[in-house]
């Protein structure tokens, strides 16, 4: 799924972003790590993936949009 970054802190890799529907998601430093990104910028698309989590869904990857996805078996 494709979302929009919201907000960026470069000191703990950590921000949120918000989903097309309005929803804000945060995304931690393990979710900005897996993608291989080393910056963002606010208003830039993503692609993310989500998982259930203790509060509601949970940011688990974070890519640029345009990224292709480099984790093995993906494609």
């Amino acid at each position: 799924m494709q979302a929009t970054v919201r907000s960026f802190d470069p000191q703990t890799r950590s921000g949120t972003v918000l989903l097309d529907d309005g929803l804000e998601l945060p995304y931690g430093r393990e979710a900005f790590d897996a993608g291989a990104v080393r910056l963002l910028r606010v208003g830039q698309r993503v692609r993310i993936e989500v998982a259930p989590g203790p509060d509601g869904r949970t940011v688990t990857y974070l890519t640029i949009a345009t990224l292709a996805d480099r984790r093995p078996g993906r494609t």
